[in-house]
């Protein structure tokens, strides 16, 4: 299916790839903190309302 050429391209830059974004994460790490205080709670509010949705969905199906 695929070459050992194309196989260990894919492997490298995968590495490479992630290795950059923890080298630009860690440099953004407390501007993060600062832009997005309180962003946990728009993720949970938001689960929780999907979640119900799909309670609702489920109890109106019988």
């Amino acid at each position: 299916m695929f070459t050992p050429g194309q196989l260990i391209f894919a492997v490298l830059f995968f590495v490479v790839f992630v290795g950059v974004l923890i080298y630009s994460y860690r440099g953004d790490k407390k501007l993060h903190k600062k832009q997005y205080k309180g962003s946990l709670w728009v993720l949970v509010g938001f689960l929780v309302f999907v979640g119900l949705l799909l309670l609702l969905k489920g109890l109106l199906k019988h």
